[in-house]
């Protein structure tokens, strides 16, 4: 739930279309909306995507249900016991997926429930309680259905309707234990977050709670093509950890405050969304070949805030965004060739309520307000299949996205702000070049890509040395990477495959003044880990042992990265570094099928099967109680059985 992102920014997470949490105010803690055992694939995006309007600034994941293909009824019963050897850490799952499907009716009914113990790192430490999402002491529950009728003359019409009730919760039998840095004074023998039993006075579970609906229609032949409908409404709500931090008190920490007084407060999340999307597509347009065009438009409404919960206190106000865009895109296969071009117009308008911040922040009265945000956005591509085995291809798009705007709006502690006048809250515009091959032989596979993108008012995040809270900056970015991919099949039996990725971001040391009397610094700081993940391998080899059995290796390496920048403005002769080092590490994941036929299919899983002990790259550096450790080894064994 937290640390990853996608080229250096944040991905929009979808599941069957409907985004998950808010890009209003992105909490980390909704990567889990659903039951993974009905999931039957990811479709990914990499890099920024105008499609899905605000919120795709990094690219796309869209998490798709399963689709029932045999005809009749099939139940699908999926069981799973899971352990560190703790007694505490053992886990169990219980999941029943039953599937329909005639010629003019399907279904997908789906509940699962699950049990998660407390999780331990190699050294068999337990570890501490992730206030941005930990799953570990929870209970999940999921109920899922989608029912689809095919109607009409030769069944061309099709209206499908699913639900989705996911809920996570914790089950309060822990509570967090802070661990401390290296420090030769004041922590000579560090330390990593660790949980003990018990509970705080008054604290609430933390819990995801996600709920969607969605309607869908569409026609296969309507004026010659194909168009399609989508409505869907989600209410999502996200409950953290408590924290004692100085920003969660009721006063104002200085050299007066009574420390008997300090409190516990918990954050909530609070998002409800609603969309139209419609598309139509017909090929062969103006009675050319291989030309194709695909249009239509979304409209969404997000609204999202942010609360303590424990005194009811706004933290980050009621948002709420709106939008309507128009899009087109055009494809035309010219023989090898595949030419692509489309524009999107994102006519959006953001509203704030008014607000009084918390103590932390001066308990300062902030004029709500709104803004509007229209803009245009671009996209082309073409691919070139040289011959069977080689292609090419080239691509410049453009995404549209809001800053993480709660964190502005919570950390504003000077009297007299509006919220039409704060810049924070202009809109991410990124524009990105790629280029890349891919070649596949009979029995081997390779690609590459490297890609260039830019935002001259970009986000980043840093860690405030004073507060040790997140802190978001705005000012120009660049990010550029290089991605690999390849694989080689010896014979049936034996195959090899990796991954690798490196990413180098650069922003500016500071963003233009609000009153022009400087401009933006030049390029010369380097993005850290909370942007950009460090240089990344995975490589894994499957062996079909069996006809019916086979087992995977894999290992993936996060490398040593060290980072440093300076510069220094001239309009007033201040000077600027950074400097973050942070140490990789290699995991090693073991995972083996049997396929018994009558029986079912038996899953045995190794995470981190070597047992290391690791620091998280993001908890490298310092900041407030993030000092994490990864889990150690965890063993798990699944039963799935379809009759």
């Amino acid at each position: 739930n937290t640390g990853e992102t996608l080229r250096g920014r944040i991905a929009l997470r979808l599941f069957d279309g409907i985004p998950q949490g808010s890009p209003l105010r992105e909490g980390n803690r909704n990567g889990t909306f659903t039951d993974m055992g009905l999931v039957g694939r990811i479709e990914v995006i990499n890099g920024p995507s105008a499609s899905e309007g605000i919120g795709a600034a990094g690219g796309i994941i869209n998490y798709i249900s399963k689709v029932p293909t045999a005809e009749g009824h099939e139940t699908t019963v999926i069981s799973r016991y899971s352990t560190q050897s703790g007694s505490d850490s053992a886990g169990w799952k219980l999941g029943v997926n039953h599937a329909y499907k005639s010629d003019d009716f399907d279904a997908l009914l789906s509940a699962s429930y699950i049990d998660r113990g407390i999780s331990y790192d190699g050294n068999g430490r337990r570890i501490g309680m992730n206030t941005s999402g930990s799953l570990a002491d929870s209970e999940s529950r999921n109920l899922y259905a989608k029912l689809g009728a095919n109607f009409g003359e030769g069944g061309v019409q099709r209206l499908q309707l699913s639900l989705s009730d996911f809920r996570i919760e914790g089950k309060g039998n822990y509570k967090q234990v802070e661990g401390c840095r290296y420090d030769p004074v004041e922590c000579p023998i560090p330390s990593t977050n660790t949980s003990e039993r018990g509970s705080i006075a008054g604290s609430l579970t933390e819990f995801n709670d996600f709920q969607q609906a969605a309607l869908n229609y569409s026609h296969g032949d309507l004026f010659g093509g194909t168009f399609t409908a989508d409505v869907y409404w989600a209410d999502q709500a996200m409950r953290y950890l408590p924290e004692d931090g100085d920003d969660r008190q009721l006063v104002k920490v200085d050299d007066n405050f009574d420390e008997s007084q300090r409190i516990y407060d918990q954050s909530e999340i609070v998002s409800k969304k609603r969309g139209l999307r419609t598309s139509w597509t017909r090929g062969d347009l103006f009675g050319v070949p291989g030309l194709q065009l695909r249009t239509g438009v979304d409209v969404v409404e997000d609204k999202a805030a942010q609360r303590l919960a424990l005194t009811n206190r706004v933290w980050v106000p009621p948002m709420e965004y709106s939008s309507v865009a128009p899009y087109a895109q055009l494809t035309w296969d010219v023989g090898p060739v595949t030419l692509s071009g489309g524009l999107r117009r994102e006519d959006g308008e953001l509203h704030v309520d008014s607000y009084t911040t918390t103590a932390y922040r001066n308990s300062v009265f902030v004029q709500g307000g709104g803004l509007e945000y229209t803009e245009t956005m671009k996209n082309l591509g073409a691919i070139w299949r040289i011959t069977d085995t080689w292609s090419v291809f080239a691509s410049y798009g453009e995404g549209f996205g809001l800053a993480n705007i709660g964190i502005p709006l919570r950390n504003i502690n000077v009297p007299g702000q509006s919220v039409d006048r704060i810049a924070d809250l202009d809109p991410i515009i990124v524009t990105n070049k790629e280029v890349g091959f891919n070649w596949r032989g009979d029995s081997a596979a390779f690609g590459a890509s490297y890609y260039d993108s830019k935002s001259p008012f970009g986000s980043t995040l840093s860690v405030d040395p004073v507060s040790n809270d997140f802190v978001m900056a705005r000012a120009p970015v660049r990010i550029r990477g290089f991605e690999a991919n390849g694989e080689y099949r010896f014979n049936p039996q034996w195959k090899v495959s990796g991954i690798y990725s490196r990413i180098r971001g650069k922003t500016a040391f500071w963003a233009e003044a609000a009153d022009g009397s400087y401009g933006a610094g030049g390029l010369n700081k380097p993005m850290g880990v909370l942007d950009a993940n460090p240089d990344k391998l995975a490589v894994s080899v499957t062996w079909n042992f069996a006809p019916d059995a086979d087992l995977t290796l894999g290992a993936t390496k996060l490398f040593d990265r060290h980072l440093s920048g300076s510069d220094v403005r001239e309009y007033d002769g201040r000077a600027f570094t950074y400097e973050e080092n942070t140490k990789g590490y290699t995991l090693v994941d073991l995972g083996v099928n049997y396929d018994t036929g009558r029986y079912g299919k038996l899953t045995l899983g190794i995470e981190n099967l070597f047992d290391k002990q690791y620091i998280l790259s993001w908890s490298q550096v310092p900041g407030w109680q993030n000092y994490w450790a990864g889990r150690g080894r965890m063993v798990s064994l699944t039963h799935t059985i379809a009759f």
